[in-house]
């Protein structure tokens, strides 16, 4: 009598989603930002060959610039995502006072009567770290402090201080957009962790009082603010930017000239491979790209806040819907300008506009997001038994967000 034995089973025949996911990341959120990733390198080369051409005179320049950009922030993800989340209770404080110091030294050495706003011509932009240094320290601040957050002095004055800092250092460079983008996610972060309903709508409505005052007394805001509004009324009065936007929207129709056909990036179009690569995409590509980049972001947004919901603590439910939420500013205020729906605003197009400190920041931030998602694998008999409950009651008169809940402790007798 022979012995049967069983073949092994052959794990080059498993689904690539399962062997992802063994990995412990988040599977759909990894390949949408690596879909991103290439889509938004096309991109770039696509609308930045002209001005390469002329500010370098070599036609991939600025591409070469993009890649190198992209390896650095590969680099940050990876960080990121291996990174223990407690190391940031130690670490929170260092970040955004790193990101505070650099705010002021970018006012102390640049030199000139224009904005000053980056260091290394232009290379970084202490801003956009600033926006992600802002999330992490909150994140770790409202999380520390627990119920007292609802206190107005162990919460709602201390987040005005902190907003007013950040906000205040990027307001002298002057970057009115970067100030409301900021003030915008930390009092959404506010709200998630769990604050009064009477604190989220004083907040909000004295955070639009600040935002139009701001908007009236800066020149620039000003300016901004009155070409929208003509804009609205009548779009051959709106702003130059927002009219060749939409002309090159308009032009792409639904399938577009062709790949490296626009003609709006040549010289006609400010900034095509930056603040207006949607328009670019949308000449070239037609409706069909514009949607495509919008259906990204909206599955990029779904898995963000997914993951948030189903973090293992508090911490990360705060850091990965704060990040989630930050990228979808960033992305529909940049889409809504070229399209005349708000006013203008210099806001990059996440993973897709040329830019070495927005690309590393949003990289370093998914990275965050990947970290938060990954589940070690469990056997199967270790999942008998188990129990998790969430509470989503309305406690201390807390608003109806999803709220993470602590899990039932095992019994001895389980």
């Amino acid at each position: 009598m022979t012995e049967s034995v069983l073949p092994a089973p052959n794990v080059h025949h498993r689904p690539l989603s399962k062997r992802l996911r063994e990995l412990g990341f988040d599977p759909s959120l990894l390949a949408t930002v690596g879909v991103m990733i290439v889509f938004g390198l096309v991109m770039v080369y696509s609308a930045s060959w002209d001005v390469s051409w002329r500010l370098e005179g070599e036609p991939d320049a600025l591409f070469r610039r993009q890649l190198n950009n992209l390896f650095i922030g590969l680099a940050a993800m990876i960080v990121a995502a291996q990174m223990p989340l407690r190391w940031l209770r130690k670490l929170a404080m260092p970040i955004i006072g790193g990101a505070i110091l650099a705010l002021l030294l970018v006012l102390v050495l640049s030199v000139g009567a224009g904005p000053r706003r980056s260091f290394l011509a232009g290379s970084i932009q202490p801003s956009e770290l600033a926006k992600l240094a802002l999330i992490l320290y909150l994140a770790v601040w409202m999380e520390s402090k627990g119920d007292k957050l609802l206190e107005w002095g162990y919460g709602f004055i201390p987040l005005m201080a902190i907003i007013g800092i950040v906000g205040g250092l990027i307001l002298l460079q002057p970057d009115l957009s970067a100030v409301l983008t900021v003030a915008i996610v930390a009092l959404t972060l506010f709200y998630l962790a769990g604050a009064r309903l009477s604190q989220s709508l004083m907040v909000t409505g004295g955070g639009a009082v600040i935002a139009y005052v701001l908007v009236r007394l800066t020149t620039t805001g000003r300016a901004r603010w009155e070409d929208y509004i003509a804009g609205m009324i009548d779009i051959k009065e709106a702003s130059y930017h927002v009219q060749h936007s939409l002309q090159a929207l308009y032009a792409g129709g639904i399938l577009g000239r062709g790949l490296g056909a626009s003609r709006e990036k040549f010289g006609l179009l400010p900034a095509p491979h930056t603040d207006s690569i949607y328009a670019v995409t949308g000449e070239e590509l037609g409706l069909i790209g514009a949607l495509a980049v919008l259906g990204l972001f909206v599955f990029l947004l779904w898995r963000g806040f997914r993951i948030a919901l189903d973090s293992k603590d508090r911490l990360g439910y705060l850091i990965a819907a704060g990040i989630t939420f930050w990228i979808g500013v960033e992305a529909l205020i940049n889409m809504s300008v070229l399209l005349g729906l708000l006013p203008f605003a210099g806001n990059a197009l996440p993973f897709f506009s040329y830019g070495g400190s927005s690309l590393v920041t949003t990289l370093a931030a998914v990275g965050f997001l990947l970290n938060i998602s990954r589940r070690k694998p469990l056997e199967p008999d270790s999942l008998r038994g188990r129990l998790a409950t969430v509470d989503i009651s309305r406690r201390n008169r807390r608003g109806s967000v999803s709220r993470l809940g602590r899990r039932r402790r095992p019994r001895q007798d389980d």
